[in-house]
């Protein structure tokens, strides 16, 4: 090998774990420290102040600026009480990352010194430039202003010397910018309607919270290896590298032991977490070499969101302590599984209630199936918009591969609560639905082993939108994903479903019929009308592909297509009608799923011709040439090598094909540089230019096999993906 790929992979054998001690073995000493949570609140505010707090979190009722001034004076105090000498707004933008700019608490105090000063008009709003990150035409580049505005719901917290406040980014003109602001509003669409629901069934319900559970895959790389490679770095993901000879498929690497240096890691992540009151609970490898997953306990949406985001930030800059780089691409490695990010979710009522757990009577199973299947319905009517929401120009790659769900969104249920709508549906009258308690299952002849409980459903892979008990898990979101994208459809599709419920039930009830008579007969025709939705099978098959189509489901894979759905007349109703999104806003974040397609497909597609034509190209001509002198030399001594010949034809025949195909490929990419409909532009991109990817791989990856280790400059995949 090279002697800079030798340094790399020299280097990354020789780092040894970094042992980062947490304070205490006891996680619950310093949960939350880095937090302004309910506890710091309570310590740094007067009552009047925290009870007005607590009231705009809990009742949403509007700060007056005096208790905002009040709130300001208590944060301050705390944060510079734990070290913080800056405060910044820190929002989500349609970047897919997080944004903040800094400020120092230091201002002139007029008599040639400096204090300390943080307002209530600073903690609610400052104003961001809104024309530098994406808009999609809502704002003009000569139109700066925008505004980041507190959300109280979310506590502010510490990041080394920053005291960091989550907030909602907005247009000068009232759109929003950001993740966040749909995503509150599409709590408060499900809540409102989901709350009308629970009334039929408890009159003390007056709240409904969404609730997420995020698995977060990832894969870690050596620090000096992922440097040694252009694209990794570039794109965040292997343009080429040819397969090693053990990946994955020996299962061995699945809920395996830890490797030493990734614990260290681990436990690190964890602790800086857990200080900024992420609730981390599970960790363990993954399935592909040098894949890991980090999963918390359930939170509130808006909540577990912020948290997501943040963790990821938190990785990057803990993984580089540990001489190894985070890998949140959806498939970074060819030949192996990429990576996503399961979104579990569910719904909950302030009286303690899980409204997608099957309950101990009738009454209250009748509302389990009520909300179960109106999720069902509201997932049928926007399979494909629940499809654009998890699309991308990274994600694409993993979507339909017999690794994640297929690109075509489908429910499973479970042989247990399948019967029971099964029977609801061919039912004459609102019989009792029961479920069975769970069952208990016993091993054969290991009387050592406890006894077992068995769930009222199984678990389904292939399944995007899976039952699993007491929620559902939304699996086809990428890991790279802001959740609150596949969030926000969901939280608002099934608002809209809820409100149609309820009139549809409403009408029954006028008409003279029994409350609960006009709730079954209400969701017995749901079922009959959505069923199309459901499929218990193997999502990888071509039988359900098939199958699919013809039950009307959304089988589109084109990514730029797939975002079409985002402006269907029904989608824009939608949006609408709860307030969640407005036209204009719709149309602006669909442009920008276009426009950040088209700027991802077009950086791989650099990175990819340059590769090709300044490192492959070059190296496999080196060979080539040792290989014609080898040739050479041979002849003149009478000898003939056939192989030599063969060899030196085949680096000949891949070269000029590689050369070729980078010629052709940069020509189309400029035809589609010159579209301006950015739809149009981003269509071009997958149809014309993304094509030649694989083909341009292809040859590389063939000439790895058989160019000279010593000379090839790039690290292969069987030292990246195997460094303990």
């Amino acid at each position: 090998m090279t002697l800079l790929r030798f340094k790399m992979l020299e280097t990354a054998m020789s780092h040894t774990p970094v042992e980062v001690a947490a304070p205490s073995n006891n996680p619950s000493d310093y949960f939350g420290e880095k937090v302004f949570g309910r506890k710091q609140m309570r310590k740094y505010l007067n009552k009047h102040t925290y009870d007005a707090l607590m009231d705009t979190i809990d009742s949403k009722t509007p700060l007056t600026p005096d208790i905002a001034d009040a709130v300001a004076a208590g944060m301050r105090q705390w944060a510079l009480e734990h070290g913080a000498d800056h405060y910044c707004h820190w929002f989500q933008p349609l970047t897919g990352g997080t944004a903040e700019k800094h400020d120092s608490f230091a201002s002139l105090d007029g008599s040639g010194g400096i204090l300390e000063e943080f307002s209530g008009k600073v903690l609610i709003q400052q104003e961001p430039d809104a024309s530098s990150f994406p808009n999609g035409g809502i704002r003009n580049t000569f139109e700066a202003r925008g505004y980041s505005a507190w959300d109280p719901t979310s506590p502010a917290f510490i990041v080394d010397t920053t005291l960091c406040i989550p907030t909602v980014f907005i247009a000068y003109t009232g759109e929003a910018l950001d993740y966040k602001t749909p995503l509150l509003r599409s709590i408060s669409a499900v809540d409102e309607a989901a709350t009308e629901v629970c009334k039929y069934f408890d009159r003390n319900v007056e709240r409904v919270y969404s609730y997420l559970g995020w698995e977060q895959e990832y894969f870690l790389v050596d620090d000096a290896l992922w440097s040694a490679r252009p694209d990794l770095v570039q794109t965040g993901r292997t343009l080429m590298g040819h397969e090693s000879a053990k990946n994955q498929q020996l299962e061995d690497h699945y809920f395996g032991a830890i490797p030493l240096r990734v614990l260290a890691f681990m436990k690190d992540l964890e602790y800086e977490c857990l200080k900024l009151g992420i609730p981390l609970k599970t960790r363990h490898n993954e399935v592909a070499p040098n894949q890991f997953e980090v999963a918390p306990i359930f939170e509130e949406a808006n909540l577990a969101n912020d948290h997501n985001q943040l963790l990821m930030t938190v990785m990057d800059k803990v993984s580089r302590r540990h001489h190894f780089r985070v890998l949140l691409h959806e498939k970074p490695f060819k030949g192996i599984n990429g990576s996503g990010k399961h979104n579990n979710w569910s719904l909950g009522t302030d009286t303690g209630v899980n409204l997608l757990k099957p309950g101990k009577t009738a009454f209250e199973n009748l509302q389990f199936i009520t909300f179960l299947v109106n999720v069902i319905a509201a997932v049928h009517r926007h399979n494909g918009l629940l499809k654009a929401s998890v699309m991308s120009a990274t994600n694409e790659h993993r979507l339909g591969a017999n690794e994640a769900p297929p690109a075509i969104i489908s429910t499973f249920l479970g042989t247990q609560v399948s019967s029971v709508l099964d029977k609801i549906e061919n039912s004459q009258s609102d019989e009792d639905i029961r479920f069975d308690a769970k069952n208990i299952f016993r091993m054969s002849g290991l009387t050592q082993i406890p006894t077992l409980l068995l769930d009222n459903t199984d678990r389904n892979r292939t399944s995007p939108f899976a039952f699993t008990g007491n929620r559902f898990e939304f699996r086809a979101v990428g890991s790279s994903d802001n959740c609150a994208d596949a969030i926000i459809v969901l939280n608002t599709a099934v608002a809209e479903q809820l409100a149609d419920f309820k009139r549809e039930v409403d009408a029954r009830i006028e008409a003279g019929e029994k409350k609960e008579k006009a709730i079954y007969e209400v969701v017995r025709e749901l079922i009959r009308r959505h069923k199309a939705i459901h499929f218990d099978g193997n999502g990888y098959s071509d039988e359900w592909k098939a199958e699919a189509a013809k039950r009307g489901l959304d089988c589109e894979t084109s990514t730029p297509l797939v975002f079409d759905r985002y402006l269907d007349e029904s989608t824009v109703r939608m949006f609408e009608n709860t307030g969640v999104y407005g036209k204009v806003e719709l149309e602006a974040r669909t442009e920008i799923k276009w426009e950040m397609y088209v700027k991802k497909i077009q950086i791989e597609a650099r990175v990819l011709g340059d590769l090709a034509m300044n490192h492959i190209v070059p190296i496999a001509s080196k060979y080539e040439s040792v290989l014609l002198d080898k040739a050479w030399k041979m002849s003149q001594l009478g000898i003939k090598s056939a192989t030599d010949s063969e060899l030196i034809k085949t680096i000949q025949d891949r070269t000029a094909t590689i050369q070729t195909l980078v010629h052709e490929m940069i020509e189309c990419r400029k035809v589609a540089n010159r579209i301006e409909d950015i739809r149009e532009k981003a269509i071009a991109y997958h149809d014309t230019v993304a094509v030649y990817f694989g083909r341009i791989r292809e040859q590389i990856d063939k000439l790895e096999e058989v160019v000279d280790d010593q000379i090839w400059t790039l690290p292969k995949y069987r030292e990246i993906l195997f460094i303990k």
